[in-house]
This record gives structure tokens, C-alpha cells and sequence, in this order.
């Protein structure tokens, strides 16, 4: 398929882009004509991605080992979708590696202060390494994945629950500082089968069928086909007067809330 779309002669750089949500967004971003820089710590996985990318949406596309984690590894990534396209448009705040699930009493340190890391701490890097080049041309844009489950406070999930209500603040915060700059920073809570879903899933199937069933549009949303149009509006200038927004792309579950309550025991 050659390149094409709204999205050609932008670059993208999506965090965990080797599987679920990420990796939808990268190719959906890849179907409107987008290059996409890879950052995901799983190579077998980023690397299948940019197969993926290159082979079927006709897409420029490179991998870079990234532990967002580590301040070293976020930086070298953003440096290096500068040096490899020659510019950087769009940032994708996406990573995020299961920290299980425990009542509040029992949730420890290295547990809540490992889902900050995750998603606050890797988002503010990226988020500063990156706004120079996201100013230049006028069409930077920030989008950061975060979660119905911290807007809702779902129980036994309260360390990823503040994480992604903190990486959601510290979003808007960005949107009101860089609006003058051109810079749209706004925030996807999804509903989608992403890997996390599949594992609650696999462990809880009782409450994963009734969560579906909960959904207005009775289904839980498809990662490329669902997420990735609404992040592709995001990253497009259609979008050019949107910003300190939360999108809820999840079929309309955070309408009444869903049934969340896994097993901790």
C-alpha cells in the first residue's frame, strides 16, 4: 500500500508500540500516511511492528529499544526519531507494563512508585525533551494514553489508578503552557483489548463478559480499528484547535461506569 493521508509528512513517536493500544495506534497512524519511530522494550515485539508498518501500510518505520523507565533510554529516543526523520511531530505517552493488582492496605511502595515511573516520569522526559522540536513547525502534538479506571478510582488498582490521573494532569498542564506554541496535548482514556485487558481477562473471565455486556455498544474496542482513528484525528490538523481534552474512546462505558471488581484473593 503506498503512503498516503493526513498524516503524511509527519513523524510519530508511539511508546509501546510493540503490542495492544500502542501498537493499533501506530498503524493507524501508518494508514493515514505517517512515519512512526517504535520505542518499546520487548524488541521481538518492536521489531514485528515496523515489519508490520513497512510491509503492509507502505510506511517509513524504525525500532529503538526504549525502557521508559529510564530517563537515558526515553531521551535517546526522542533524539532519535529527530535523527533518523529530520523532525518530530507527534508524541504518543502509551508504555505502560502491568504492576498487579491488591487492596489498598496491601499495595507496596515499589508498586506505586514503579507506576509512576512508568507513566508520569517517562511522559515529563519525552514530554520535555521533545518540546522544541514539537514548536518548530507548528504542528506538535501530545497525546497520552491514560485510563476509566483512575477516573472512576476502580478498586484494587490504586497505584496504576493515580498514575494515570497523574500523567492526565500533567497533560493539561502541557496544553495550557504550549497552546501558544501550536503544541495540542490531550488525553485517550480507551476501552480496548489491549494485553492488560487480555490478562484481567484470562484471570477474571466472569467480570471481563460482564464488563462487555455493560457496554453500551456490548463490546470492548479494538485497539487499530477503534483507538487508533480517534489518536490519528488527535495527530492530524483536524485537530489544530483541540486541546486539554479527555476523549473517552470506549463505547460509552464511562457514561454509568462499568462493573470492575477482579479477584485480589
Amino acid at each position: 500500500m503506498t503512503a498516503a493521508g493526513r498524516l503524511a509528512g509527519r513523524v510519530a513517536l508511539v511508546t509501546g508500540a510493540g503490542m495492544g493500544v500502542g501498537r493499533g495506534i501506530a498503524e493507524a497512524f501508518a494508514r493515514d500516511g505517517g512515519t512512526v519511530l517504535v520505542a518499546e522494550v520487548d524488541e521481538d515485539a518492536g521489531a514485528d511492528t515496523v515489519r508490520v508498518l513497512r510491509e503492509t501500510w507502505g510506511v517509513d518505520a524504525e525500532f529503538v529499544r526504549t525502557d521508559v523507565t529510564s530517563r537515558d533510554d526515553v531521551i535517546g529516543a526522542v533524539d532519535a526519531a529527530v535523527e533518523r526523520f529530520g523532525r518530530l511531530d507527534v508524541l504518543v505517552n502509551n508504555a505502560w507494563r502491568g504492576s498487579g493488582y491488591a487492596r489498598f492496605e496491601n499495595m507496596t511502595d515499589a508498586q506505586l512508585t514503579g507506576a509512576f515511573d512508568m507513566a508520569v516520569m517517562a511522559a515529563f522526559w519525552a514530554m520535555q525533551r521533545a518540546e522544541p522540536e514539537l514548536a518548530r513547525h507548528g504542528t506538535g502534538r501530545v497525546i497520552s494514553l491514560c485510563s476509566l479506571n483512575g477516573v472512576n478510582a476502580h478498586m484494587y488498582s490504586v497505584q496504576y489508578n493515580a498514575a494515570k490521573e497523574a500523567l492526565r494532569t500533567l497533560t493539561r498542564t502541557a496544553a495550557r503552557e504550549w497552546a501558544p506554541k501550536g503544541i495540542c496535548c490531550n488525553v485517550i482514556c480507551p476501552g480496548a483489548q489491549s494485553a492488560a485487558y487480555h490478562r484481567v481477562a484470562e484471570a477474571n473471565p466472569a467480570n471481563a463478559a460482564a464488563m462487555a455486556a455493560a457496554n453500551p455498544m456490548g463490546r470492548i474496542g479494538d485497539p487499530l480499528d477503534d483507538i487508533g482513528p480517534v489518536a490519528a484525528f488527535l495527530a492530524s490538523d483536524d485537530s489544530r484547535y483541540l486541546t486539554g481534552n479527555t476523549l473517552f474512546v470506549d463505547g460509552g462505558a464511562h457514561i454509568n461506569g462499568v462493573p470492575w471488581a477482579p479477584d485480589v484473593d
